[in-house]
């Protein structure tokens, strides 16, 4: 027996934190009967479960490292048209989700799941999974201004973590530099927000590693499956990630 919101995230539906709010809002029915709360336990090799009518089944989990390509939606759906991640998943029948996001500009490693309890491990605040960047930026940043990323830099929501920062390739005629920045949050633009606060706009912005998973020389527009490995060890750094941040 466990707990229905585990297995509903276990399958697919959605995170674990999503799958509660179907539960409270009465849109899952265990054996034909309505639940609405949260800790009811139920045998999914036994039960009939069913969201909004529609049985759960043992679906496979997928695990997938997407190299997301500039102008791509990280989203399932787009009103205007624009390409989305999912467009590019030739292949795959099962209805998988981003983890996490990358912004519409920003290129680079995505993972995408139908595991909505590996997802919520990833992306949860309190596990802070490293990531690291290649941003490309305006002019050439002094060591100075470098010491301020790695110690931490206030931003209109607040003060960052301390980042891991160096000079990836440097380019004085044409006025650029190529910083790898490796931070532990996932805020909205974060990388970019930054490098503004340090006078250093983001000219192009790529993810080349979640954990200690790389892109590698994989070509932009082409997604391939985790091995097992792979998927553990992404498991073990949310997990000592979150170790390490307990007092």
């Amino acid at each position: 027996m466990e707990r229905l919101q585990k297995i509903l995230a276990q399958a697919g539906v959605a995170s674990r934190r999503k799958c509660e709010e179907l539960i409270l809002a009465g849109k899952v029915q265990v054996n034909g009967e309505t639940v609405t709360v949260l800790g009811t336990k139920a045998d999914p090799a036994t039960d009939t479960i069913t969201v909004n009518g529609k049985n759960i089944g043992a679906e496979q989990k997928l695990y997938l490292l997407f190299n997301k390509p500039k102008g791509v939606i990280t989203s399932a759906s787009d009103p205007q048209g624009r390409k989305i991640v999912t467009d590019y998943l030739k292949g795959i029948k099962e209805r998988v989700y981003p983890v996490g996001r990358l912004d519409y500009d920003t290129e680079g490693l995505l993972l995408l799941t139908n595991d909505g309890e590996f997802a919520h491990l990833l992306t949860h605040p309190k596990h802070h999974v490293p990531k690291t960047y290649l941003a490309t930026v305006m002019g050439v940043p002094h060591g100075n201004d470098l010491d301020k990323l790695k110690q931490g830099i206030m931003l209109e929501d607040g003060m960052t973590a301390p980042a891991e920062v160096e000079y990836h390739d440097v380019n004085p005629d044409n006025k650029q530099a190529v910083i790898s920045i490796t931070i532990h949050e996932g805020r909205n633009r974060q990388v970019r927000r930054m490098f503004e606060a340090i006078g250093h706009p983001v000219i192009r912005l790529k993810r080349i590693a979640f954990g200690k998973l790389y892109l590698g020389t994989m070509k932009r527009g082409v997604y391939r499956h985790l091995t097992k490995s792979e998927v553990e060890s992404l498991r073990q750094s949310a997990a000592a990630a979150r170790k390490n941040d307990q007092p």
